[in-house]
């Protein structure tokens, strides 16, 4: 807005003749809390991988703790064909009883959709006119605007700003979220693993920040990890 580059106004849309449900605890359905309107979490990634996602996700579920379900796409990334099968990512949610709720087409997803096109349209602009350039530079105003969002803005389904109805949610008992505890597991779980060569039963493990691991086996919660080689801080 101070430099002149704000998107203009949207038209007025008149009311839909039917309104998706809304959870009623917070925590019953992320990415952007279904029952509050929190905006959970918010970076940028120089792409759409899994380690992407295990990063965001790990930052979010630290900071707000750990959801009930995650709202997704049919995106390969979340879904196979088999309906019996796991991703990688769906079976380290699993790992953490989370699971996936589908939308099957586009406008099913629409709160998250519009929010996507909000900040794509609008960080560009900001970015150019304040020079900011390098990544870490970016993710911190990321940040700071997405808790300003939650702090301040006024969102129509709960009519009051989204910290404001995540605490009196608190207030009448209604959470669904749960303790994410530093589980020993936790770097290993959100991470990229793949076998090591044949005939080794090694796993390999990738974490978000480059660091690397090699297990003895897959994770398993009824007991802790074997670890045989670190590389870096996980």
């Amino acid at each position: 807005m101070a430099h002149p580059q704000a998107h203009p106004l949207p038209l007025p849309r008149p009311p839909a003749s039917a309104r998706r449900w809304q959870c009623l605890k917070i925590g019953a359905l992320w990415p952007l809390d279904d029952c509050s309107s929190v905006c959970t979490g918010a970076t940028i990634h120089h792409a759409e991988d899994l380690l992407a996602y295990f990063d965001f996700l790990s930052a979010a579920f630290s900071e707000h703790r750990l959801p009930l379900q995650l709202y997704v796409d049919c995106h390969s990334m979340f879904f196979l064909q088999r309906p019996d099968a796991l991703t990688q990512l769906g079976a380290a949610l699993h790992f953490y009883g989370i699971s996936p709720r589908y939308a099957l087409t586009p406008p099913a997803n629409g709160k998250i959709e519009r929010k996507h096109q909000r900040w794509q349209g609008r960080l560009p602009a900001l970015f150019a006119a304040e020079t900011i350039t390098p990544p870490e530079a970016a993710k911190a105003l990321v940040t700071d605007l997405r808790r300003h969002r939650n702090a301040h803005e006024i969102h129509r389904e709960p009519g009051r700003a989204p910290d404001a109805a995540s605490a009196a949610a608190r207030r009448e008992k209604r959470g669904a979220l749960r303790p994410a505890s530093r589980c020993p597991w936790w770097p290993y779980v959100g991470s990229l693993r793949a076998g090591l060569d044949p005939g080794s039963r090694g796993i390999h493990c990738l974490q978000p920040n480059g660091a690397i691991s090699i297990l003895a086996r897959e994770p398993k919660p009824c007991a802790p990890p074997a670890l045989l080689l670190q590389v870096g801080n996980p």
